[in-house]
């Protein structure tokens, strides 16, 4: 790798960027570089390509000369042109590192937020801002992402802090109170138990050279390519051949300033059944990660139109937009900082068959792609076993519960309260329903190994919610009626406590689980195949 090869380096949403593709940018970026010429307002950043990742593997992990002082130049180029410094004492810019294959894999490699906040900056931050809580709110999801990122920290040894506190702030409140909840003192105080922490289980503290931040969270990007949920998820793909990940540094937007911003992930039409609109989750006052991670309970579109109804009249809007230049359903996250709104990415959406199904004849009735591009969009799927499955409660079906329906159809099948009882019920031919907390994308294995997934906590665009629907299983998100015990051998659904293993029924439509395995019926989507059909003979 040249560390100095400048032709290999892509900018978007300042100064002139030049266009690549995604085999060279990576998908994520390749789309960002389009919005910004298209005019759509994106973070601006800088991309690393996916060579970068390549050679380092090929070197054995070890970074060629110059590439830190490359980096820096990089960095420093992004904020002048915005008019900030990267470690600077009066305008800091803070920057986000993502990961970015040259086909998405959402939530498989890693990300670090608010790179370059350290003691110094934080103060300068809060000068700049007039918002303590919202600076040092920033720099403790630093201090965790970084930890879990370049360290391998667990995520649960920094989130006990924040339950902590919140326990002894509300004592006997329920699961929906989170950090959002806490004061600026709080959240110090977590910070400074946070990077205690860190230096304990890390054997150094916590780095307050902002170039040394940046490195090793690109190092991380990288190195996350070869972790296990990565390599799992390639492999059920098909998806080996792939080179390595581009990364994406971006100028931080904070979703995180207050009651005018937070984070959310739109689609443009209905990943499980295909319907068109915008299925959208948001949370106010928050950064992505809490949207995606699968860990909070997320809020429908309803607040965000109530909260801020221009913003959601531009997001509508938007939504049209990607679909026109795409021309697909896309998949969109977003942060509103300050009443602004900015895309941090678009992806063509992942769906299920039947949704897919739909999406496809919509499109064309829609005039946005014509017969033959929908034919080959839908070549990858059996036609014939497209149907939409609906559970056949009788008279005497105990319903346990409800949660947020993630994923069309239906399933029953055994209790399995990790990911690895799930894989071993598959290996005895007996698909499971996996029953967690929350689920995220390092249980890829057991999701795979599943029928279907009821999770106490989480939303429908969480990445794992996202993974769920590309495998084509049943899910269901957010069921305040499920509590796991501690020792993940036994639940509760409503008033009913099983042990793992034993059956139950789940209807991913309506959101409803049920005792037992109840019968399942499937509905065939006769007018989709029809005029599948239609395009068939008219093509002949």
């Amino acid at each position: 790798m040249d560390a100095n090869n400048s032709s290999e380096r892509i900018s978007f949403g300042y100064g002139r960027c030049r266009t690549a593709g995604p085999e060279q940018i990576g998908s994520k970026a390749a789309n960002l570089v389009r919005l910004a010429t298209e005019g759509i307002r994106v973070p601006p950043g800088f991309v690393l390509p996916i060579s970068f990742c390549r050679d380092y593997w090929n070197e054995g992990g070890k970074l060629p000369d110059g590439f830190s002082d490359l980096l820096m130049a990089q960095v420093e180029e992004l904020g002048k042109a915005i008019g900030s410094a990267y470690g600077g004492e009066r305008r800091p810019l803070l920057v986000s590192v993502r990961s970015g294959a040259a086909v998405s894999m959402p939530g498989m490699l890693d990300t670090v937020l608010d790179v370059g906040l350290t003691d110094r900056t934080l103060s300068a931050l809060i000068c700049l801002t007039g918002n303590p809580r919202h600076a040092w709110d920033s720099y403790r999801r630093l201090v965790q992402s970084y930890g879990e990122s370049v360290h391998g920290l667990a995520a649960a040894v920094f989130e006990r802090l924040v339950d902590r506190r919140l326990a002894s702030e509300r004592p006997g409140s329920n699961d929906d109170v989170d950090a959002t909840e806490l004061d600026a003192s709080a959240l110090r105080e977590i910070t400074e138990q946070s990077l205690a922490c860190f230096a304990s289980r890390t054997g150094r503290p916590f780095p307050q050279d902002p170039r040394e931040q940046l490195v090793a969270a690109v190092e991380a990007v990288w190195r996350s390519w070869h972790s296990p949920r990565a390599v799992e998820f390639r492999r059920l793909r098909r998806l080996e051949h792939l080179a390595g990940t581009a990364v994406t540094v971006q100028a931080m937007v904070y979703g995180n300033l207050g009651c005018k911003s937070g984070s959310g992930v739109a689609f443009t039409r209905n990943p499980a059944t295909g319907e068109k609109g915008l299925y959208l989750d948001f949370l106010p006052n928050a950064q992505g990660e809490d949207v995606v991670a699968g860990r909070r309970l997320l809020r429908g579109k309803d607040i965000l139109e109530r909260l801020l109804p221009d913003v959601y009249h531009e997001l509508v809007e938007t939504g049209e937009r990607l679909e026109g230049l795409f021309g697909d359903a896309q998949d969109f996250e977003f942060t509103i900082q300050e009443g602004r709104l900015y895309v941090l990415q678009t992806r063509t959406a992942k769906r299920t068959p039947l949704a897919a199904l739909r999406i496809a004849c919509d499109l064309v009735a829609e005039g946005r792609i014509d017969a033959t591009t929908a034919w080959e969009r839908l070549s990858e799927y059996d036609l014939k076993a497209i149907g939409a499955a609906r559970l056949a409660p009788g008279a005497d079906a105990k319903l346990l519960g409800r949660g947020t329906p993630a994923g069309a159809g239906a399933a029953a099948g055994p209790i399995a309260l990790t990911p690895e009882a799930a894989v071993a019920f598959a290996e005895q031919g007996q698909p499971a329903i996996l029953v967690r907390n929350d689920i995220t994308t390092a249980d890829v294995a057991g999701l795979a190994a599943s029928s279907g997934i009821v999770t106490a906590r989480g939303g429908r665009t969480s990445h794992a919610a996202v993974v769920a629907r590309q495998l084509d299983k049943v899910c269901v998100v957010g069921c305040p009626d499920l509590v796991i015990s501690d020792d993940l051998r036994r639940c509760q659904i409503g008033e009913r406590r099983f042990c793992e293993g034993e059956p139950i029924s789940v209807d991913g439509e309506s959101g409803e689980i049920y005792a037992g395995r109840l019968e399942v019926r499937v509905v065939r989507p006769t007018d989709c195949l029809q005029q599948v059909e239609r395009w068939k003979t008219t093509s002949a």
